[in-house]
């Protein structure tokens, strides 16, 4: 097995022992990403829409610096402090994907989030 560590400082370095990501042969398995500005300690908290941008552009981030894109992505986790959100993420969320390609998913309430966060997103992608 081929395995390659992808790291960017265009997404939030790892605050515990992960990484952003791991290359396995052609499958990039992403680490859950916060809402971390990139090189700093700043959360962007202020609303859930804002809140589900960042983390979609470290997403972002992280596929590209392993020479991918969100068409590569064939499944999601998405985990959320309030089901209630759930509509105003979609609505973020479903801009980085068309529809008729988007990737598999599952969206799970849970209790807590790293930093009191209120969503995480992990991926999968293929190359």
């Amino acid at each position: 097995m081929s395995k390659k560590i992808i790291f960017t400082e265009k997404a939030p370095a790892p605050i515990g022992p992960y990484n952003q990501a791991v290359l396995a042969n052609n499958t990039l398995y992403i680490s859950g990403q916060v809402a971390f500005v990139p090189g700093t300690d700043k959360l962007i908290l202020d609303s859930i829409e804002e809140e589900t941008e960042q983390v979609m552009q470290n997403l972002k981030a992280v596929l590209e610096a392993a020479d991918m894109t969100f068409e590569n992505v064939v499944k999601s986790t998405i985990f959320i402090m309030n089901m209630g959100d759930f509509a105003r993420i979609n609505a973020v969320y479903g801009k980085y994907f068309d529809e008729s390609t988007a990737p598999a998913r599952e969206t799970v309430q849970v209790a807590t989030l790293p930093k009191n966060v209120n969503i995480e997103i992990s991926m999968i992608a293929i190359k």
